[in-house]
């Protein structure tokens, strides 16, 4: 629990506190100021008393049963598909590098398959300083029963201070099943992670109220810190073929008729927009005023060779497939060239394209939020300087 503590004689009655509280949970009685049970010990009073009367009192302790002394090294899920690891967890590991070295502990793996030694080797060479390793036939294929009962041996044997997953579709169900297992938080889709040089406990930014804001979160009672991070999110690290590591077997602890769920066969869908792994792409939003008029954007798509992206104002009117939604809620994609026509810049797209190499802005509004990150911006109607800069490039690749 916490305590809000006033210190009635160092108190001037001067009021800043109680225009400063949101909550309403300070008022005047007499010339001292009194806290009533609205009070959310949020600590606003505290930072704009000018006299020090007010101070917040908090009760730490550690989650039941946890002493967060004892966890320590920062892991990272490797997820992977037909033996090969995606690339959202190279880019975690990475990034989990970085944690690291912050708190001069280790970088390890979480590995779950049958038959996945090599993908152990591969993740020591992005930067892995060790692997656990869990082995069978019961973890062919991701089931949740058997991938989190794996993981959930692991972790309260090994005790790591840090997991991170890969927001993808089996890293939210997978990390979301051992969040609440082993009874701890998981900040979800995260945007940014480091270090609190002073606490040492890990940032998790993420954007908060619709993408209005981004929040950072902290875990300071419960172990270990979880996380997802979104495809793309973080570069992809350089492979070091020279690294060497541990990689630590441990027993799966159920048998296949513990798991509910069985795998009956596997339907390939058709895979007609790549946006993650496009090199290039060409996006359309709200300026393209309706879904014949996307014909431009996808030509010059078409002759670079890259992918037709689109803003979520573009998919909500109906223009065009969500499947093609860059942002917040649609992908979230690292191009070598990004193009934007007739896309403003909301804050919740950017999110999703805002680290891509080069950013290429083409807008007839001069004041719009996209030129703030643009590489290049083009202030044009894009019906004309979209069809010219495909003619361009039709004539360049022609040579």
């Amino acid at each position: 629990m916490a305590r809000l503590l006033i210190d009635e004689e160092a108190c001037t009655g001067c009021e800043a506190c109680v225009e400063e509280c949101p909550y309403g949970a300070l008022e005047m009685k007499g010339d001292v100021v009194t806290v009533n049970e609205k009070c959310t010990f949020c600590g606003a009073c505290v930072d704009v008393c000018p006299v020090e009367a007010i101070a917040l009192e908090k009760e730490e302790k550690e989650a039941e049963g946890v002493d967060i002394s004892q966890y320590k090294d920062v892991w990272v899920f490797i997820e992977h598909k037909r033996g090969r690891i995606t690339n959202v967890s190279f880019e975690l590991l990475g990034e989990g590098r970085k944690l690291a070295d912050s708190l001069g502990c280790k970088l390890s793996g979480m590995l779950m398959g049958d038959g996945v030694e090599e993908c152990a080797q591969e993740a020591i060479k992005y930067g892995a300083d060790t692997v656990y390793l869990t082995e069978g036939p019961v973890l062919k294929e991701y089931r949740t029963d058997s991938y989190a009962a794996g993981a959930v041996n692991l972790i309260r044997k090994y005790k790591p201070d840090i997991v991170i997953f890969g927001a993808t579709t089996q890293g939210r169900d997978f990390a979301g099943t051992v969040a609440t297992t082993i009874y701890t938080g998981l900040t979800a889709d995260c945007t940014g992670l480091d270090i609190d040089p002073e606490t040492k406990l890990l940032r998790q930014t993420r954007p908060a109220f619709g993408g209005n804001i981004m929040a950072t979160i902290l875990c300071q009672n419960h172990r270990p810190q979880m996380a997802t991070v979104r495809p793309k999110v973080f570069a992809m690290p350089e492979k070091d073929d020279s690294r060497t590591g541990e990689i630590i077997r441990e027993p799966l602890p159920i048998d296949e008729d513990k798991v509910r769920t069985k795998i009956l066969d596997f339907v390939q869908g058709a895979e007609t927009v790549n946006l993650v792994d496009a090199e290039i792409i060409v996006s359309g939003g709200r300026g393209v005023g309706g879904s014949e008029n996307f014909a431009v954007i996808r030509e010059l798509a078409h002759v670079l060779g890259g992918a037709l992206g689109a803003s979520r104002a573009a998919v909500d009117a109906g223009w065009i497939p969500y499947e093609h939604q860059v942002g917040q809620t649609g992908r979230t994609v690292r191009p070598k060239i990004y193009i934007a026509c007739g896309i403003s810049g909301a804050i919740q797209h950017q999110a999703g394209m805002k680290t891509s190499e080069i950013i290429v802005a083409i807008n007839k509004d001069p004041e719009a939020p996209i030129f703030k990150i643009a590489t290049y911006g083009v202030v044009a109607d894009i019906f004309q300087a979209v069809p010219m800069l495909t003619q361009e490039f039709k004539k360049l690749l022609a040579r």
